[in-house]
Protein backbone atom coordinates (compact mmCIF):
# COMPACT_ATOMS: atom_id res chain seq x y z
CA UNK A 1 0.00 0.00 0.00
CA UNK A 2 2.96 2.27 0.97
CA UNK A 3 4.26 1.56 -2.25
CA UNK A 4 1.40 2.45 -4.46
CA UNK A 5 1.31 5.87 -2.55
CA UNK A 6 4.63 7.04 -3.01
CA UNK A 7 3.70 5.81 -7.04
CA UNK A 8 1.15 8.05 -6.67
CA UNK A 9 2.80 11.16 -5.27
CA UNK A 10 5.63 10.27 -7.44
CA UNK A 11 3.16 10.50 -10.91
CA UNK A 12 1.48 13.41 -9.40
CA UNK A 13 4.57 15.10 -8.71
CA UNK A 14 5.99 15.01 -11.85
CA UNK A 15 2.41 15.78 -13.19
CA UNK A 16 2.08 19.01 -11.82
CA UNK A 17 6.05 20.04 -12.86
CA UNK A 18 5.15 19.12 -16.57
CA UNK A 19 1.84 21.90 -16.09
CA UNK A 20 3.81 24.22 -14.42
CA UNK A 21 6.31 23.88 -17.25
CA UNK A 22 7.35 27.54 -18.91
CA UNK A 23 7.18 25.96 -22.67
CA UNK A 24 3.04 24.60 -22.15
CA UNK A 25 1.64 28.17 -20.62
CA UNK A 26 1.00 31.41 -22.31
CA UNK A 27 3.63 32.90 -20.12
CA UNK A 28 6.78 31.14 -21.14
CA UNK A 29 5.97 31.10 -24.78
CA UNK A 30 6.18 34.72 -24.98
CA UNK A 31 9.49 34.36 -22.33
CA UNK A 32 10.70 32.59 -25.48
CA UNK A 33 9.79 34.74 -28.20
CA UNK A 34 10.99 38.08 -26.30
CA UNK A 35 14.32 36.29 -25.89
CA UNK A 36 14.16 35.39 -29.85
CA UNK A 37 13.59 38.44 -30.67
CA UNK A 38 16.23 40.47 -27.93
CA UNK A 39 19.11 38.04 -29.53
CA UNK A 40 18.06 38.89 -32.67
CA UNK A 41 18.75 42.46 -32.07
CA UNK A 42 21.54 42.72 -30.54
CA UNK A 43 22.80 40.52 -33.09
CA UNK A 44 21.95 42.88 -35.53
CA UNK A 45 23.50 45.81 -33.79
CA UNK A 46 26.19 43.58 -33.56
CA UNK A 47 26.85 43.01 -37.40
CA UNK A 48 25.79 46.81 -38.08
CA UNK A 49 28.94 48.00 -35.58
CA UNK A 50 31.24 45.50 -37.58
CA UNK A 51 30.23 46.69 -40.68
CA UNK A 52 30.17 50.70 -39.81
CA UNK A 53 33.48 50.05 -38.73
CA UNK A 54 35.10 48.12 -41.25
CA UNK A 55 33.95 50.48 -43.82
CA UNK A 56 35.02 53.58 -41.76
CA UNK A 57 38.48 52.03 -41.35
CA UNK A 58 38.30 51.67 -45.14
CA UNK A 59 37.44 55.35 -45.93
CA UNK A 60 39.94 56.51 -43.40
CA UNK A 61 42.80 53.96 -45.77
CA UNK A 62 42.52 56.14 -48.80
CA UNK A 63 41.46 59.10 -47.19
CA UNK A 64 42.82 60.23 -43.63
CA UNK A 65 40.94 62.68 -41.39
CA UNK A 66 43.57 65.21 -41.85
CA UNK A 67 45.62 65.55 -44.91
CA UNK A 68 49.12 65.66 -44.84
CA UNK A 69 51.72 68.13 -46.66
CA UNK A 70 54.80 66.49 -47.86
CA UNK A 71 56.66 68.82 -49.39
CA UNK A 72 54.41 71.67 -49.78
CA UNK A 73 51.55 68.77 -51.58
CA UNK A 74 48.66 67.26 -49.81
CA UNK A 75 48.41 63.41 -49.81
CA UNK A 76 45.37 61.71 -50.08
CA UNK A 77 46.89 58.09 -48.89
CA UNK A 78 46.71 56.31 -45.33
CA UNK A 79 48.88 58.78 -42.84
CA UNK A 80 50.07 56.50 -39.93
CA UNK A 81 49.40 58.38 -36.34
CA UNK A 82 51.61 60.67 -35.13
CA UNK A 83 54.36 59.32 -33.81
CA UNK A 84 54.15 60.14 -29.76
CA UNK A 85 57.05 61.59 -27.73
CA UNK A 86 58.80 59.26 -25.23
CA UNK A 87 60.72 61.84 -23.76
CA UNK A 88 61.29 61.45 -19.81
CA UNK A 89 59.96 57.61 -20.22
CA UNK A 90 61.71 55.37 -17.99
CA UNK A 91 62.25 52.45 -20.90
CA UNK A 92 63.42 49.10 -19.40
CA UNK A 93 64.77 47.18 -22.08
CA UNK A 94 66.60 43.67 -21.68
CA UNK A 95 69.10 42.07 -23.41
CA UNK A 96 70.64 45.48 -23.92
CA UNK A 97 74.07 44.20 -24.18
CA UNK A 98 73.95 43.73 -28.38
CA UNK A 99 72.18 43.45 -31.33
CA UNK A 100 68.57 44.99 -31.51
CA UNK A 101 68.48 45.40 -27.86
CA UNK A 102 71.52 47.92 -28.09
CA UNK A 103 69.77 49.76 -31.17
CA UNK A 104 66.45 50.04 -30.00
CA UNK A 105 68.00 51.54 -26.62
CA UNK A 106 70.45 53.81 -28.23
CA UNK A 107 67.26 55.15 -30.48
CA UNK A 108 65.06 55.68 -27.43
CA UNK A 109 67.75 57.34 -25.45
CA UNK A 110 68.03 59.79 -28.28
CA UNK A 111 64.17 60.50 -28.51
CA UNK A 112 65.06 61.60 -24.36
CA UNK A 113 63.98 58.16 -23.00
CA UNK A 114 65.63 57.51 -19.33
CA UNK A 115 67.15 54.18 -20.42
CA UNK A 116 66.96 51.26 -17.81
CA UNK A 117 69.75 48.74 -19.67
CA UNK A 118 68.86 45.00 -18.68
CA UNK A 119 71.47 42.25 -19.51
CA UNK A 120 73.46 39.28 -17.90
CA UNK A 121 76.25 40.58 -19.60
CA UNK A 122 77.88 43.83 -17.66
CA UNK A 123 80.55 44.51 -20.45
CA UNK A 124 78.05 44.63 -23.55
CA UNK A 125 75.76 46.49 -20.98
CA UNK A 126 78.37 49.10 -19.82
CA UNK A 127 78.81 49.53 -23.29
CA UNK A 128 75.39 50.60 -24.48
CA UNK A 129 75.18 52.56 -21.30
CA UNK A 130 78.50 54.64 -22.54
CA UNK A 131 77.53 54.80 -26.10
CA UNK A 132 73.70 56.33 -24.86
CA UNK A 133 75.92 59.07 -22.85
CA UNK A 134 78.20 59.38 -25.77
CA UNK A 135 74.93 61.03 -27.47
CA UNK A 136 74.31 63.23 -24.67
CA UNK A 137 71.10 60.51 -23.49
CA UNK A 138 70.73 59.10 -19.89
CA UNK A 139 70.86 55.40 -19.18
CA UNK A 140 71.20 53.35 -16.40
CA UNK A 141 72.68 49.79 -15.98
CA UNK A 142 71.42 46.77 -14.06
CA UNK A 143 72.35 43.36 -14.39
CA UNK A 144 69.87 40.17 -14.05
CA UNK A 145 69.00 37.01 -14.85
CA UNK A 146 65.35 37.47 -16.58
CA UNK A 147 64.64 33.83 -15.48
CA UNK A 148 64.73 34.61 -11.99
CA UNK A 149 62.24 35.52 -10.74
CA UNK A 150 63.07 36.69 -7.49
CA UNK A 151 66.06 38.43 -8.53
CA UNK A 152 63.57 40.21 -11.34
CA UNK A 153 61.61 41.28 -8.14
CA UNK A 154 64.59 42.60 -6.23
CA UNK A 155 65.08 44.72 -9.33
CA UNK A 156 62.07 46.05 -10.21
CA UNK A 157 62.61 47.45 -6.22
CA UNK A 158 66.15 48.77 -7.00
CA UNK A 159 65.01 50.12 -10.08
CA UNK A 160 62.08 52.41 -8.25
CA UNK A 161 64.45 53.63 -5.88
CA UNK A 162 67.21 54.35 -7.48
CA UNK A 163 65.07 56.08 -11.06
CA UNK A 164 61.85 55.58 -10.66
CA UNK A 165 58.56 53.83 -11.98
CA UNK A 166 59.20 52.14 -15.80
CA UNK A 167 56.77 53.37 -17.96
CA UNK A 168 57.79 51.28 -20.89
CA UNK A 169 59.02 47.58 -20.80
CA UNK A 170 60.72 46.33 -23.73
CA UNK A 171 61.11 42.30 -23.46
CA UNK A 172 63.67 41.53 -26.07
CA UNK A 173 65.79 38.85 -24.29
CA UNK A 174 66.01 36.08 -26.03
CA UNK A 175 67.86 32.80 -27.09
CA UNK A 176 67.54 30.83 -30.36
CA UNK A 177 68.56 26.88 -30.40
CA UNK A 178 68.71 26.16 -34.00
CA UNK A 179 68.57 22.28 -34.86
CA UNK A 180 65.80 19.32 -35.21
CA UNK A 181 63.44 18.79 -32.39
CA UNK A 182 65.01 15.45 -31.93
CA UNK A 183 68.55 16.45 -31.58
CA UNK A 184 67.39 19.13 -29.02
CA UNK A 185 68.76 18.97 -25.50
CA UNK A 186 66.30 19.16 -22.36
CA UNK A 187 68.36 21.82 -20.88
CA UNK A 188 67.80 24.04 -24.21
CA UNK A 189 64.23 23.09 -24.85
CA UNK A 190 63.91 24.82 -20.88
CA UNK A 191 66.02 27.44 -21.31
CA UNK A 192 64.23 29.10 -24.55
CA UNK A 193 60.91 28.73 -22.88
CA UNK A 194 62.28 30.22 -19.38
CA UNK A 195 64.07 33.08 -21.33
CA UNK A 196 61.81 33.84 -24.66
CA UNK A 197 58.60 33.62 -22.69
CA UNK A 198 58.13 32.92 -18.78
CA UNK A 199 60.39 35.51 -18.14
CA UNK A 200 58.15 37.74 -19.56
CA UNK A 201 55.51 37.12 -17.56
CA UNK A 202 57.40 37.70 -14.62
CA UNK A 203 58.58 41.14 -16.05
CA UNK A 204 54.73 41.84 -16.75
CA UNK A 205 54.22 40.85 -13.11
CA UNK A 206 56.94 42.68 -11.64
CA UNK A 207 56.34 46.14 -14.09
CA UNK A 208 52.59 46.65 -14.63
CA UNK A 209 50.73 47.23 -11.36
CA UNK A 210 52.59 50.19 -11.44
CA UNK A 211 51.53 51.14 -14.96
CA UNK A 212 47.69 50.37 -14.39
CA UNK A 213 47.59 52.65 -10.98
CA UNK A 214 48.75 55.53 -13.11
CA UNK A 215 46.68 54.04 -16.67
CA UNK A 216 49.97 54.97 -18.36
CA UNK A 217 52.44 52.89 -19.34
CA UNK A 218 53.92 50.85 -22.80
CA UNK A 219 54.38 46.85 -22.78
CA UNK A 220 56.51 45.62 -26.23
CA UNK A 221 57.27 42.17 -26.74
CA UNK A 222 59.85 40.30 -29.18
CA UNK A 223 58.06 37.96 -31.14
CA UNK A 224 59.26 36.44 -34.76
CA UNK A 225 57.90 35.41 -37.93
CA UNK A 226 58.63 31.75 -36.26
CA UNK A 227 55.95 32.81 -34.30
CA UNK A 228 53.56 33.44 -37.09
CA UNK A 229 54.72 30.91 -39.66
CA UNK A 230 56.21 27.56 -38.54
CA UNK A 231 59.60 26.05 -39.55
CA UNK A 232 61.78 23.08 -39.76
CA UNK A 233 64.89 23.74 -36.81
CA UNK A 234 63.03 25.80 -34.89
CA UNK A 235 60.27 23.70 -32.97
CA UNK A 236 60.82 24.90 -29.25
CA UNK A 237 61.72 28.69 -30.53
CA UNK A 238 58.71 28.65 -32.88
CA UNK A 239 56.87 27.20 -29.65
CA UNK A 240 58.04 30.13 -27.66
CA UNK A 241 57.59 33.19 -30.18
CA UNK A 242 53.91 31.81 -31.14
CA UNK A 243 53.23 31.91 -27.03
CA UNK A 244 54.47 35.47 -27.06
CA UNK A 245 51.93 36.55 -29.10
CA UNK A 246 49.05 34.96 -27.38
CA UNK A 247 50.15 35.88 -23.90
CA UNK A 248 50.18 39.62 -25.51
CA UNK A 249 46.95 39.54 -27.05
CA UNK A 250 45.60 37.62 -24.03
CA UNK A 251 46.98 40.65 -22.01
CA UNK A 252 45.76 42.98 -23.59
CA UNK A 253 42.13 41.62 -23.68
CA UNK A 254 42.71 40.85 -19.78
CA UNK A 255 42.64 45.29 -19.33
CA UNK A 256 40.22 45.70 -21.81
CA UNK A 257 37.78 43.67 -20.48
CA UNK A 258 38.28 44.91 -17.06
CA UNK A 259 34.90 46.44 -15.98
CA UNK A 260 36.38 48.52 -12.77
CA UNK A 261 38.94 51.02 -14.46
CA UNK A 262 39.73 51.96 -17.20
CA UNK A 263 43.32 51.00 -18.76
CA UNK A 264 43.32 52.03 -22.04
CA UNK A 265 46.20 54.31 -21.51
CA UNK A 266 48.35 51.30 -21.57
CA UNK A 267 49.46 49.94 -25.06
CA UNK A 268 50.44 46.93 -26.49
CA UNK A 269 53.36 46.02 -29.07
CA UNK A 270 54.69 42.50 -30.26
CA UNK A 271 56.93 42.67 -33.27
CA UNK A 272 57.84 39.85 -35.30
CA UNK A 273 60.92 40.01 -36.98
CA UNK A 274 62.20 38.31 -40.02
CA UNK A 275 66.26 37.00 -39.71
CA UNK A 276 67.49 39.84 -38.20
CA UNK A 277 72.20 40.17 -38.18
CA UNK A 278 72.53 39.80 -34.60
CA UNK A 279 74.43 36.72 -34.31
CA UNK A 280 71.69 34.24 -33.24
CA UNK A 281 71.49 32.91 -36.94
CA UNK A 282 74.15 30.89 -38.00
CA UNK A 283 72.86 29.13 -40.89
CA UNK A 284 70.51 31.46 -43.09
CA UNK A 285 68.82 30.04 -45.70
CA UNK A 286 67.50 33.06 -48.26
CA UNK A 287 66.67 31.49 -51.83
CA UNK A 288 65.77 35.45 -53.15
CA UNK A 289 68.14 37.82 -51.18
CA UNK A 290 66.94 40.84 -53.09
CA UNK A 291 62.93 39.94 -52.12
CA UNK A 292 63.92 38.71 -48.60
CA UNK A 293 67.20 39.98 -47.46
CA UNK A 294 68.90 39.54 -43.73
CA UNK A 295 68.07 43.10 -41.57
CA UNK A 296 70.93 44.30 -39.58
CA UNK A 297 70.05 45.35 -36.07
CA UNK A 298 69.73 49.21 -37.23
CA UNK A 299 66.89 48.65 -39.87
CA UNK A 300 65.23 46.07 -37.17
CA UNK A 301 65.67 48.83 -33.96
CA UNK A 302 64.36 51.59 -36.59
CA UNK A 303 60.87 49.81 -37.23
CA UNK A 304 60.90 48.73 -33.55
CA UNK A 305 60.79 52.61 -32.44
CA UNK A 306 58.63 53.25 -34.82
CA UNK A 307 56.43 51.01 -33.98
CA UNK A 308 56.24 51.54 -30.45
CA UNK A 309 55.36 55.79 -31.05
CA UNK A 310 52.79 54.56 -33.20
CA UNK A 311 51.27 52.42 -30.64
CA UNK A 312 50.97 49.69 -33.38
CA UNK A 313 49.49 46.43 -31.87
CA UNK A 314 51.84 44.06 -34.36
CA UNK A 315 54.21 44.68 -36.52
CA UNK A 316 56.07 42.56 -39.00
CA UNK A 317 60.01 43.26 -40.34
CA UNK A 318 59.77 44.23 -43.28
CA UNK A 319 56.17 45.28 -43.19
CA UNK A 320 55.27 43.63 -46.18
CA UNK A 321 54.87 39.87 -45.01
CA UNK A 322 52.22 41.11 -42.52
CA UNK A 323 50.04 41.73 -45.55
CA UNK A 324 51.48 38.36 -47.01
CA UNK A 325 50.80 36.30 -44.46
CA UNK A 326 47.17 37.91 -43.75
CA UNK A 327 46.09 36.47 -47.15
CA UNK A 328 48.03 33.48 -46.65
CA UNK A 329 46.00 33.01 -43.63
CA UNK A 330 42.59 33.04 -45.31
CA UNK A 331 43.58 30.37 -47.70
CA UNK A 332 43.51 26.46 -47.31
CA UNK A 333 46.32 25.59 -45.49
CA UNK A 334 47.78 23.53 -47.98
CA UNK A 335 47.93 26.39 -50.65
CA UNK A 336 50.17 28.81 -48.81
CA UNK A 337 52.66 25.81 -48.60
CA UNK A 338 53.68 26.48 -52.34
CA UNK A 339 54.47 29.64 -51.79
CA UNK A 340 56.54 28.89 -48.97
CA UNK A 341 58.49 26.23 -50.69
CA UNK A 342 58.87 28.57 -53.73
CA UNK A 343 60.15 31.24 -51.12
CA UNK A 344 62.56 28.40 -49.69
CA UNK A 345 63.49 30.31 -46.55
CA UNK A 346 64.60 29.55 -43.14
CA UNK A 347 67.73 28.31 -41.15
CA UNK A 348 70.03 25.76 -41.06
CA UNK A 349 70.49 23.47 -38.36
CA UNK A 350 73.71 25.11 -36.11
CA UNK A 351 76.22 22.35 -35.99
Amino acid sequence: MASAVETNNKNGAAQNLMEKAPWTDEQGIAMKVYNGIAIALEIFVLYLKMTATFLHCIYQFFVPPEPKSVNGEIVMFFVPPEPKSVNGEIVLITGAGHGMGRETALRFGKLGGIIICVDINPTGNQETVDLIKEQKGKAHRYECDVTDREAINALAEKIRREVGEVTMLINNAGIMPCKPLLNTSEKEIRAAFEINIIAHLWLVQAFLPSMMERNHGHIVAMSSMAGVVGLRNLVPYCATKFAVRGMMEALHEELREDKEKDYSGIKFTVICPYIVDTGLCKNPKIKFPSLMKILTPQEAADSIVDAVRRNYQEITIPSSLYYINMICRTLPKSVPLYLKDFLDSGLEAHS
